[in-house]
């Protein structure tokens, strides 16, 4: 076996442990809940990763870089800090509090389709065929899972919570397309400081209607856990594996979580999933990852 070889699976092993760590997210993110507000426990989260970057932003090629930013990029900066930590991670973790963990994940499958259709109106990108196709086998297996569509109880808020969600996470996506894509910031910087603003208002929000909660020892170390090894370790092994794999094999392997958030919440937190959501949640994960897919430049 050949070193490129190697440094693949290499690659392919450490994007499966990554998907592997933010899949047990979900179940963990459950578990602190039972102390935390989902506000307050989101701003914690992401306030404790921005700390863990702090080291890695220090050095002088960065600094000179936030100083040069200019008043534009600044506003997209905190504008993405907005939408990506404050918005769509507050509604997850809010949804995660209404909702079973695979109903969440799945709902968050949207993403790539909502992303594709606001592609063509902001950033003037067509989807594919492909994509298309996925687009309509995932609204498919969405169907069969919810249906009869039932919203009784707190399930009705939390779908509506988890819409607003996607809504955001797909907004998030484009604003970031449209900063990576010139290539004028870091991507570390781009992370830190929209993490930082983002983070800030859930925690000042969280804090603020919650007041200051009483953590346990336990869920202390949850939170240590989810920032330091689920956010900031899993995020920079994520980009790494980014130059090693095609799009298409990271679009696969991250359409796994769904199946492996399944699989862990019905170990761990007794989630019980019926065959015909079963069914409808394999269709649209495979749906979802032919939308992510691109046509080979």
């Amino acid at each position: 076996m050949n070193q490129n070889k190697k440094t693949h699976i290499v690659s392919i092993l450490q994007a499966l442990l990554v998907t592997f760590l933010w899949s047990t997210s979900f179940i963990i993110i459950k578990w602190g809940l039972i102390e935390i507000p989902p506000i307050t426990f989101a701003g914690l989260r992401y306030l404790i990763a921005f700390i863990c970057f702090v080291p890695f932003v220090i050095r002088p090629k960065y600094i000179t870089e936030m100083r040069n930013l200019s008043p534009v990029q600044w506003k997209k900066l905190i504008l993405l800090g907005l939408v990506f930590y404050t918005f769509t991670q507050g509604a997850q973790f809010m949804g995660l509090s209404l909702l079973p963990s695979v109903t969440v994940s799945l709902m968050l499958n949207f993403t790539p389709l909502i992303v594709a259709l606001l592609g063509i109106i902001f950033l003037n990108e067509k989807p594919t065929p492909l994509q298309w196709f996925g687009s309509l086998i995932f609204i498919l297996g969405i169907i069969t899972y919810f249906f009869p569509i039932s919203l009784a109880g707190s399930k009705g808020f939390g779908i509506l919570v988890m819409f607003f969600g996607v809504l955001a996470n797909a907004g998030s996506a484009i604003i970031g397309r449209d900063i990576n894509r010139t290539k004028s910031i870091s991507p570390i910087v781009v992370t830190f400081i929209s993490m930082g603003v983002g983070a800030s208002i859930l925690f000042a929000v969280g804090i603020g209607m919650n007041g200051i909660p009483v953590i346990s020892l336990k869920t202390f170390l949850f939170l240590i856990w989810l920032a330091v090894i689920n956010t900031a370790f899993a995020f920079t092994l994520w980009n790494l594996t980014l130059r090693t794999l095609t799009a298409m094999e990271s679009s696969i392997i991250n359409g796994t979580m769904l199946v492996q958030i399944a699989l862990l919440a019905w170990y761990f937190n007794d989630e019980f999933i019926s065959l015909k959501e079963g069914v409808g949640m394999v269709i649209a994960a495979f749906g979802a990852v032919l939308v992510q897919l691109k046509r080979k430049n």
